[in-house]
């Protein structure tokens, strides 16, 4: 009798593009996976109370993954189907600085040479939030210059402590993908190949044609982050669904 334990594996790759870059992507740290055949029954009555036939109708493959590895290139390929770039779009939080206690009084932020967007400043002491404005004139107000990451305040928050908090961007590691409004009907396929196994005894499952219909990435105080993943398989131009192997 063959058993199956613990959580298995997932692979997902991509199939309605070809060529360098397209390879199989794990769902890593995979948490459950679960994966549903369903068919409608069509069933034929005539006086009794009971069908005398019934036959299956549509059916549907539908699949539910919760894993806790952020892969850059699984999201590209898998679920929005773009093509990502080396870096990153980066955030520094709350990131400490001193308003010098001279004019201009004005401080650049640590990634000033990559800055990106404002997210605001407030006091390190109080927390209490500044105003932006186009020329600083009283306390609590700041301006910043876009294209240099420089803020400049007030002269009344000289010698101030401050927090501030920005995106900037790393254009030599990680990946960053560009979401774009693309058409309707735009579907990008890809293959899953989903394997567990108990005391060397294996059952693997391969899903020719598969698209994603959800991904959710869900936080929670103390705790790990666990997306959830839901996709749909069909048959391959060649009519085929896939393979189902097991030991027994």
């Amino acid at each position: 009798m063959q058993l199956n334990f613990g959580s298995g594996a997932l692979w997902g790759e991509r199939t309605d593009l070809t060529g360098s870059g397209i390879g199989p992507r794990q769902f890593g740290v995979l948490q459950d996976i679960q994966i549903d055949f369903d068919w409608t029954e069509k069933e034929l009555y005539g006086q009794l109370q009971f069908p005398v036939a019934i036959a299956r109708g549509q059916g549907k493959i539908s699949g539910k993954a919760k894993f806790a590895q952020i892969l850059g290139l699984l999201y590209s390929d898998i679920f929005f189907g773009v093509t990502a770039a080396t870096g990153q779009f980066a955030v520094s939080e709350l990131e400490a600085a001193i308003v010098p206690a001279v004019t201009p009084y004005s401080v650049p932020v640590a990634n000033a040479s990559n800055y990106n967007d404002d997210l605001g400043v407030a006091y390190s002491a109080n927390g209490k939030r500044f105003n932006r404005v186009t020329t600083p004139s009283a306390a609590g107000q700041y301006s910043v210059n876009f294209a240099s990451g420089v803020y400049t305040f007030a002269a009344a928050d000289a010698n101030a402590a401050l927090l501030i908090s920005y995106t900037y961007n790393i254009t030599t590691v990680g990946n960053k993908l560009t979401l774009t409004n693309q058409l309707m009907g735009t579907t990008p396929t890809f293959k899953a190949t989903f394997y567990t196994t108990y005391s060397g005894e294996g059952m693997a499952l391969r899903l020719n044609a598969c698209t994603a219909t959800k991904l959710s990435m869900p936080t929670k105080i103390d705790d790990w982050t666990i997306s959830e993943f839901d996709f749909t398989a069909f048959a391959d131009a060649s009519g085929t669904i896939g393979y189902l192997s097991t030991i027994e």
